[in-house]
């Protein structure tokens, strides 16, 4: 779109690639255009994103003169967000929010989100509702346009519960227009940050709402209504019956919930097929803890508040299946579940030193009951293996649990960062690396660990009734390798130690900690790691 004025048949044809709706409202339009002056009534303000003004030529050159005059009084204005008098752009006002000097040593492209959330939260304060984001083309981060328009739409995010409440204040700008040097990359650049943007925002509202709007039966349907009508196909499970005959490790989690009916747990499966040949799949399992108690070992101290935000890794799992409803890959089948149950603590919750044997057949004895999140997991992942070995080829399958487990994560990593780690196919495949890779260039980073023997002999059983050890009783934090050896659990509770290298059918599957990524509370969720899953797998294929 080349803007003179709102085209509101553009937002017409968003509409139909379901990537607006006047009536949800999730995300802010967004429009682009080529052009930049001050006769360009569509926008009232110019936020732009840079290291510096010298980069600013061609048509940006208009930019470095307001910029310019202003550095003669503040030589800071490379340094701090400011805003500037500029009678001949739109608005007459330049918002210039820089990433700061560029070291190749350590920096990253998250600079440049950064930068566009101050830019945009500066743009909010001086009345902005139609502001036009401009970032200059980027020789060292490729993708540095799409991670600002993605910073910005980060900063514009409104609560679901504020949205339900208070329609009129769903959206903090009218819309958000971005500047792009040709119409190929403008198309490119809205309908990516859209789709992304999406994704993004299924994984906040779940993840990010509190434990009664997002309880597990309000999960199913804010799911059952996102996908409706759409390519990706949704199952739920909700018959109690059927929950502990399929998951009896999630059951025995969900059954101090069970006895109130809007607590009780849910199983959600989704599914999406590409067009042609299919040459890869990916079976994905999320943690959905509605609300962690700690369970029996409650968690005390003052530590409860934010375990709302234990269902996070479910939340990407829809976030990442709203980005494959919308851009529509090829060549790929992806399978997902999500694990909603509630921690809850009473007469009827699960207690450490219960065995309970897994859909794997697996003897386990209960250690902890605040490690409740592999326990959830553990059946799902078995039930995943078993959909491989189904349509099994050892170059077509990879399997992944995606969690906010353990604060371990934070304590070896820290926050921003989400932790992969592979078994012995996933790491002979170099999939962790891959999708580090991946995330690196879009802002979504990850670390790397590793799973070790002494992870799979924290895990064996230390007696004759159990062959598997669910956890210590200490906090993962306060556990060597805490946030590695759950990992193991989860191979061996699932059988998937079977499928190992030396196997007749080596399976792939990597775990990934987002504890550290998942979002600050109180804050925003990021979405993580919904993301770099769509740079690994799904840009490629649209």
């Amino acid at each position: 779109m080349n803007p003179g004025t709102r085209d509101f048949s553009y937002v017409e044809r968003l509409e139909k690639l379901g990537l607006f709706s006047f009536e949800q409202r999730r995300v802010p339009e967004i429009v682009f255009t080529t052009r930049l002056q001050a006769k360009l009534p569509a926008f009232d303000g110019v936020v732009l994103v840079t290291n510096t003004i010298d980069k600013l030529s061609g048509d940006l050159q208009c930019l470095k003169i307001p910029l310019s005059h202003y550095k003669s009084i503040d030589a800071s204005v490379e340094e701090e967000v400011v805003l500037v008098h500029a009678p001949d752009l739109p608005g007459a006002r330049l918002i210039f929010a820089p990433t700061g000097p560029l070291n190749r040593d350590y920096d990253d492209v998250r600079r440049f989100s950064d930068a566009a959330v101050s830019g945009i939260k500066r743009a909010l304060k001086a009345g902005m509702v139609k502001p036009i984001l401009i970032c200059p083309p980027e020789e060292l981060f490729k993708e540095a346009s799409l991670v600002t328009v993605l910073g910005a739409l980060h900063a514009l995010y409104v609560p679901l519960e504020i949205r339900e409440a208070y329609p009129e204040k769903a959206t903090k700008v009218d819309y958000l227009g971005v500047w792009a040097s040709s119409e190929e990359e403008g198309k490119k650049l809205v309908l990516l940050s859209l789709a992304l943007e999406r994704g993004r925002t299924v994984c906040r509202d779940i993840g990010g709402s509190d434990p009664e709007r997002m309880a597990a039966p309000n999960v199913a349907d804010y799911v059952q209504s996102i996908f409706s009508n759409s390519v990706v196909a949704v199952s739920v499970t909700s018959d109690l019956a059927t929950l502990e005959e399929k998951y009896p490790c999630l059951a025995a989690v969900n059954r101090c919930a069970k006895d109130v009916e809007r607590h009780q747990a849910r199983v959600i499966e989704l599914q999406y097929t590409g067009e042609g040949t299919n040459d890869k799949t990916l079976l994905l399992v999320g943690k959905g803890i509605t609300y962690d108690t700690g369970g029996a070992d409650i968690k005390a101290g003052g530590i409860m508040a934010g375990m709302h935000r234990d269902k996070c890794g479910a939340a990407a799992v829809a976030g990442f299946f709203q980005v494959l409803s919308i851009l529509k890959p090829k060549g790929i089948k992806v399978i997902g579940a999500m694990a909603m149950v509630r921690n809850s603590v009473g007469s009827d919750c699960y207690v450490a030193d219960e065995l309970i044997t897994s859909r794997a057949k697996r003897r386990i004895r209960v250690g902890n009951t605040d490690a409740e999140g592999r326990m959830a997991m553990v059946d799902l992942l078995c039930y995943m293996k078993e959909k491989a070995i189904e349509q099994y080829h050892p170059n077509r399958c990879e399997l992944f649990t995606i969690a906010t487990l353990t604060g371990h994560a934070i304590r070896a990593v820290g926050f921003n960062y989400s932790i992969i780690m592979n078994n012995g196919p996933a790491h002979w495949a170099k999939t962790a690396q891959e999708l580090q890779a991946a995330g690196d260039e879009v802002g979504d980073p990850f670390e790397i660990s590793t799973i070790r023997r002494d992870d799979y002999d924290f895990h064996k059983g230390k007696s004759e009734y159990e062959e598997i050890l669910q956890c210590n009783n200490q906090p993962s934090s306060a556990t060597p390798r805490g946030h590695q050896s759950p990992a193991a659990f989860l191979i061996m509770g699932s059988g998937l130690d079977k499928h190992g290298i030396d196997s007749e059918k080596p399976l792939r599957y990597s775990h990934i900690d987002i504890a550290g990524s998942s979002g600050p509370f109180p804050g925003i969720p990021t979405g993580a790691p919904v993301v770099a899953l769509a740079a690994k797998y799904v840009l490629n294929r649209i």
